[in-house]
Parts: C-alpha cells; structure tokens; sequence
C-alpha cells in the first residue's frame, strides 16, 4: 500500500461547514456490555467528530467490534446513552441505526452472490411492491451516488463476478443509498489488495470531503497513521485513549494496544539454508472450474530458510498452497518431501501429506483451518487425532488430548484460556494461533502457511511472526504467502513472484524495493519495458 502523507496539501479535507462548534456525530457514555462472565465492553467514552475520519484500534478481543456492533444496533448495551447528532436514542436494531444515519460495512461482507449490485443495494430497502419501478429509480440514484463519492461499479454485474475490492464498494453503496451520514468500516482492508487499499482510501478521503463521518476499525497501524484525522484505543474492554493522529505514532499506539512496548519491525537473523526439503517440479493445477491456475510452477525450499510468494491475489497462490499440501489434485508435476514424491491425489492427500511431515496453516482459518462448531480442544487436534499421542484403535484419548491443548494454549497466549470454548467464539486473532499452535507443535519438516496474520492484531502479529523465524532457525524449510508486501519482505530468506499463475522472478529481499517487485506482481520482468 503506498503511504498517505496526513498533512499533504492536496489530501481533500472535511468541509467547513460539516463541523459545527459542537459538532459531534456520535457520543457513546459509560457503554456496559456483558456475554456471561466476559464484559466486553467496561463504561466506554466515545465522541466522534462530525466530518472525520476516527480510527478504533486494539488487540482482537479489546471490543471494539462489540461496542460498534452496539452502535449499529446489532447489540444492546446492558447500560449506557448513545447520543447521535446531539440527541439520546436507543438503538434497538439495524434499520434503527439506518433510520438515524448510521451504516455499517462488515469485514464479512453480507451480499448476496448470486444478485446483481442494483439487487443487492436495494435488498431490503424496496420502496414498493412493484419491484421493477425500484429498480429504476435505485438505478438513478446510485449513478447519483457513484459520481458523488467515485465509486463506479456496474450496477447490473453480478455479485460474485466482481473483485473482493468491488463487493466492498457495493457494500458501501448499500449504506449510503440507506442515507448514512456516519459510516462504520470494520477491518476493511483485511481482503484487499494493496492497489484496493489504496482506491478504498481516496474513496474514505471523499467521503469526508462530502461531510460524511467515517468510524474505521482496523489493526494496521499504518492505515490509521495514513487516513485518521483522530484514534481511539481500547484494551480488555476498556477505552485506554483518544489522540489526535498527527500527535502520536505508532509505537505510542501499539504499547498504548498491548500494554508494553512492541517490537515494530522483525529482528532475525541470517539464514543458513542447508539441504533441500521441499521440491515442486512443473506443477500444473487447475481451479474447481477447470482453469488452469498454476503454470508449470518449478522451485524449492531449502531447510532453514523461508521462501515467501508475492503476488497479487487471485494469480494462482491459493491452488499452488492447495496442491502442494495435498488439499488439491494437479494436473502433472510433482511435489517432493525430504527426497520423496509425494503421492497427493485423492480425499486423503493432506493426511499424506501430514504423515510424510508437512504441516499446513491455509489462507482461510474459518473455513479451511477450524470448525468453528467444535470446541477449542477439538479443534487443536484436527488431521491429527489419530496418532498414537491420542491413543490407538477407535477409543480417543479425550484426556490426553486436553491436557495437550491446555499446554498449547498456555504457549501460544490463545485468549481466552477455555478448552471447552467454541472456536465461532474466539476472535479472528486467537483462531489464528489455535491453527499454528496446532501445526507447528507437530515438529513438522516443512511447514506451508497461507496469509498468516490476516486479520490478526499488531500484539499476536509480533508473536506470530518470531514463532514463524524460530522455526526457521530450528533448521525447518517455510513457505510463505501473503498479500501483506511487508510481511513478505520482512520474514522471508527468499521472495519468488507469482503472476498469471506462473514465477516470474525471484528477489533478494535485502535490495529489492517495492517498487521492484510491484512491477513484477504486475506481470513486468523488462526493466527496460517498465521505463
């Protein structure tokens, strides 16, 4: 994402007139919510000023979600005033909080797949029972709103045709057709490519050029330095701050998150690669649809080292990751482990692949790592529950399988400490170290992760991150992908680009620059032709 200098000139600004002396948009006052024995939410303050752009910040499980979700009326505070444009309301659903001007944009978005935009802008908010004279006049209006506030999408493309980056805009569409004055973004980048990022910005810049107030979610400190005007933080519950953004920084924001100082940048040392355990060779792999995503795709990774893929999403990481840790069947090609072709056809290829001593964090923990139903130790013994550590023959081990999750929640600082808690109810963070704790306690040769600290807070990315460069340094072979080029250029030994589903460069990350290997996620390897 490329930076946004906050007291650039020509960043538009709110206009004068959305800013009366008094003018606070929201006001929340001594916000009290409880779920059983958690109190998510301790005698909050909030004021949002009308016409700015206020960031929320804090660890997953500091409530942030909650106290918005309270807003939004998703919620209702168990004690409490939320005052909106000066006057005591009680929010008592979501069309309450549509009604007085406030709209919410999910990290989930709530679309509709198979509808068309214009469908799912108006879905719900029909003005009558014919549905065709609806349309026509949503059609105006959100042509209206598209030039207003530079959100071109095409109104008669269907949902899940369109990028992540455009089901967000509709997203924002939704609301704003809704009439929202004051428009809440939870986590709104935590799908988006860097270039998305960057458009959703210079869309949240004229937003509040437009005198709208916009309430941004988000765990990345640099957004928050780059977009707010103002920054709350919160922590267990409790609001610990409110600043002006260009008065603080992000070391200040991240010890004010966490509680203690915060190692920003990643302190490792140099690797020492030794012999080479993971070897994939002219893999070709095709989609669910029969395309071909992955190009006779050649590299390997050496013990003690990582290998990191950059690339822009969509280019075929995500069926490499598949195919190689078995999830996925190929077309030809081969993946070798420590020497050995594995065989990965078939419903059993992962449990192949695990026995041989590969172990696979994947992109999505909700869908693909967990099942949320099931409870913590449950779910920390997923792929694995028939080794020997949990007995033999078709009895389990419950006892030693608990014992074993209690250990591993205890090391990798899961909160809350609840065995018998449903993974639905751990935060996004937490869910994330219930997967590593449970492939990288295996002692793995080779261990794969997809998106590693997607929608993770900055304390559990610090210790994410130093789990990660510890295995490299016990001597394991870890290959990486992300969409995060930070992340990339700071874990990783070696960066390999993928484009159209093919490598089409390799880089040092000690030289490379981003703007070196932004050309060539973009499909440029000619210097000459990007000149």
């Amino acid at each position: 994402m490329s930076e946004i200098n906050p007291q650039d000139p020509q960043r538009p600004q709110p206009a004068a007139a959305s800013v009366p002396a008094s003018g606070w948009a929201i006001e929340l006052e001594k916000i009290n919510k409880r779920f059983g024995p958690v109190h998510a939410n301790k005698d909050i303050d909030l004021k949002i000023e009308r016409g700015t752009i206020h960031g929320i910040v804090g660890e997953n499980g500091a409530g942030k979600s909650t106290l918005m979700s309270i807003l939004y009326g998703f919620y209702t505070a168990d004690s409490g005033t939320i005052r909106v444009n000066g006057e005591v309301h009680a929010i008592t659903d979501s069309r309450h909080a549509l009604a007085l001007g406030i709209g919410m944009v999910h990290q989930h978005f709530m679309l509709v797949d198979n509808f068309s935009v214009l469908e799912n802008v108006i879905l719900g908010a029909e003005d009558s029972g014919l549905l065709k004279p609806s349309l026509d006049r949503a059609r105006k209006e959100l042509d209206r709103l598209e030039t207003e506030y530079d959100l071109e999408v095409n109104p008669d493309a269907i949902v899940e045709d369109i990028s992540v980056g455009q089901q967000q805009r509709v997203e924002i569409l939704k609301a704003l057709y809704r009439g929202a004055e004051t428009l809440i973004l939870d986590e709104p980048t935590g799908v988006l490519t860097p270039k998305e990022a960057d458009d959703l910005f210079r869309v949240l810049e004229t937003l509040r050029a437009q005198g709208k107030t916009v309430i941004l979610i988000t765990h990345k400190l640099r957004e928050i330095m780059a977009i707010t005007d103002n920054v709350s933080v919160m922590r267990q519950g409790e609001m610990v701050a409110t600043v002006k953004t260009a008065e603080t920084s992000p070391e200040q924001l991240a010890e004010l998150m966490v509680g203690r100082r915060v190692l920003l940048r990643i302190d490792k040392g140099e690797a020492h690669p030794g012999k080479t355990l993971l070897e994939v060779q002219n893999l070709v792999v095709a989609d669910d649809l029969g395309i071909v995503r992955v190009k006779d795709v050649s590299f390997s990774v050496r013990a003690g080292e990582i290998v990191g893929i950059a690339g822009v999403s969509g280019n075929g990481q995500s069926e490499l990751l598949e195919s190689v840790t078995g999830m996925r069947d190929q077309r030809s090609g081969n993946v070798v482990l420590n020497g050995n072709p594995l065989s990965l056809k078939g419903d059993d290829g992962a449990a192949r692949a695990r026995a041989a001593g590969l172990a696979h964090v994947p992109e999505d923990r909700q869908r693909m790592g967990l099942v949320t139903s099931f409870s913590e130790w449950e779910n920390s013994i997923l792929g694995y529950h028939e080794t020997p550590t949990y007995g033999t023959g078709p009895l389990l081990d419950i006892a030693a399988a608990k014992r074993e999750a209690a250990e591993r929640i205890k090391t990798f600082d899961v909160r809350p400490a609840d065995i018998n808690l449903k993974g639905s109810l751990f935060s996004g963070g937490n869910q994330q170290k219930i997967v590593l704790a449970r492939e990288m306690e295996r002692n793995p040769d080779v261990l794969v992760v997809g998106q590693p600290t997607r929608g993770v807070d900055i304390g559990a990315i610090e210790f994410i991150h130093n789990q990660i460069i510890k295995m490299r340094d016990a001597g394991k072979a870890i290959l990486l992908v992300s969409v995060e080029l930070d992340e990339i250029r700071s874990l990783a030994d070696r960066i390999l680009v993928m484009f159209d589903g093919q490598i089409v460069g390799e880089a040092d990350p000690a030289t490379a620059t981003e703007g070196e290997l932004g050309l060539m996620m973009a499909g440029v390897t000619d210097r000459k032709a990007a000149e």
